[in-house]
């Protein structure tokens, strides 16, 4: 009796076709990048105006009071806070931007890479804020002019940061990773997300 040993079972594991293709990883870099430049350019441009317009330091209502305009320097990160640390906060935002492109490496998900644009262009925005705002040297202070209710005064990069921190909580409660395939569910759920992966993910 013979034994035939057939091309299938010989074969070598099939490659995970859930993993991003190249094409893809590509398309999703450039969406990363044009949300990133997008980020950053909203928020160099509003802080140039707010520098023309909120020059005179007088607060300017927008939504009523809930919401001014009112124009300051922030030496340290969100509510002020670690001021009297400039240099940290600047140490910080470069280790952000180590870390996301550390993670944009595993880049799969649209989603993901719309979160990370938005966290990318707001830390360059902010870092760049501590190199070209007096007194410089990465010690510059951080232009912040949108008043909460006396809160806390912020800029559009902290929109984008916190619409960017929404996201990923949002991503992580449906338990899509950064490579885009699910974390947990049935088997029939991952099934049937990598076999009709589309570029919605």
């Amino acid at each position: 009796m013979s034994t035939t040993t057939t091309d299938e079972t010989v074969s070598s594991t099939p490659p995970d076709e859930s993993r991003p293709t190249p094409a893809r990883r590509q398309r999703l870099f450039v969406v990363l990048g044009v949300v990133a430049v997008l980020a950053f350019l909203s928020d160099q441009l509003t802080k140039l105006v707010a520098l023309d317009v909120l020059a005179d330091g007088e607060p300017r209502p927008f939504i009523g009071e809930f919401i001014r305009f009112k124009l300051i320097g922030n030496p340290g990160a969100a509510l002020s806070l670690g001021s009297g640390n400039t240099w940290v906060m600047t140490g910080i935002a470069i280790a952000v931007l180590v870390a996301i492109v550390v993670v944009a490496r595993q880049l799969g998900s649209r989603a993901w890479a719309v979160a990370l644009g938005l966290l990318l262009g707001s830390a360059i925005g902010n870092l760049t804020d501590r190199f070209v705002r007096p007194p410089g040297g990465g010690q510059g202070h951080v232009v912040d002019f949108i008043d909460y209710n006396r809160w806390f005064i912020g800029n559009v990069a902290d929109i984008w940061i916190v619409s960017a921190a929404g996201l990923i909580v949002v991503l992580a409660l449906v338990g899509i990773g950064v490579d885009g395939r699910r974390e947990h569910g049935s088997s029939k759920a991952d099934a049937d997300t990598s076999g009709g992966r589309g570029d919605d993910a």
